[in-house]
C-alpha cells in the first residue's frame, strides 16, 4: 500500500497514512481516462449553436427571373444557399454533446487519476481543512504553507464546506469541492491537491 506524510494546516507533518491500493496503487489507464475526459468536457457544451435554413431566411418567395430565355443560370429564390444572404446548407442546429459512460469505466478513469497524483507527488494529505469565516487571505496563507501558492491547487473536503468554498473561489486556479463532486478533469487540470483526512477514507469507501 502507498504510505503518504499527513500534515496540519500549518504545513507540519503530524503523521502517515496507508492509501487503499485498490483507490490510489491502480495501474493507470491513460485510453479511458482520455475518455472520461471528453465526455466530461462535451456535456458542458451548451449546444446552443444555429444557423438558418433557405426555409428560416427572410425573403426568397418570388422567382428572381423567368426560367428560360434569360442567359442565365435558372434560379428559384434569392435565399438559395448559393446566394449572398441565403440559407446555410448543411449547418450547426442546437444539439447535445453529452454521451454516457459505465460506471465502472468512470470509476477506473478516477482510480488512475488519484494514482497519477500519488506517484507525481501532487496529493497531500491533511489532517482537518476548515476556516472560522470566508477569507480569501487564509486559503492564500494555507497554500502557502504547502507550497502551492504559484499552482493550480483543489481541495477536497468529506462534506460541503461553504467556508472553504467562499474562501477559495476568489483565487485564480484555485477550486474547493466535496468527496461527491470528484472528478477526472478537475484531478488533472490542477497541479496539488489537498486532500483532508476524513475525505480519503470516504473516497475509498465509495470507489475499492
Amino acid at each position: 500500500m502507498p504510505k503518504v506524510a499527513v500534515y496540519d494546516m500549518t504545513g507540519a507533518k503530524t503523521g502517515e497514512i496507508e492509501l487503499n491500493d485498490s483507490v490510489f496503487g491502480v495501474e493507470i489507464n491513460e485510453a479511458v481516462v482520455h475518455q472520461v475526459v471528453v465526455m466530461q468536457l462535451a456535456s458542458q457544451r451548451q449546444g446552443t449553436h444555429a444557423t438558418k435554413t433557405r426555409s428560416m431566411v427572410r425573403g426568397g418567395g418570388r422567382k428572381p427571373w423567368k426560367q428560360k430565355g434569360t442567359g442565365r443560370a435558372r434560379a428559384g429564390s434569392i435565399r438559395s444557399p448559393l446566394w449572398v444572404g441565403g440559407g446555410v446548407a448543411f449547418g450547426p442546429h442546437p444539439r447535445s454533446y453529452k454521451f454516457s459512460m459505465p460506471r465502472k469505466v468512470r470509476r477506473l478513469a478516477i482510480k488512475s487519476a488519484l494514482t497519477a497524483k500519488v506517484n507525481d507527488g501532487g496529493l497531500l494529505v491533511v489532517e482537518d481543512i476548515n476556516f472560522a469565516a470566508p477569507k480569501t487571505k487564509d486559503v492564500v496563507k494555507f497554500l502557502g504553507n504547502f507550497e502551492a501558492s504559484d499552482n493550480k491547487a483543489l481541495i477536497i473536503t468529506v462534506d460541503q464546506n461553504d467556508n472553504v468554498v467562499k474562501s477559495s473561489r476568489n483565487i485564480p486556479g484555485v477550486k474547493a469541492i466535496n468527496t461527491m463532486g470528484l472528478n477526472v478533469f478537475d484531478l488533472l487540470h490542477h497541479d496539488k491537491v489537498l486532500v483532508t483526512k476524513d475525505a480519503v477514507a470516504k473516497i475509498e469507501e465509495v470507489l475499492a
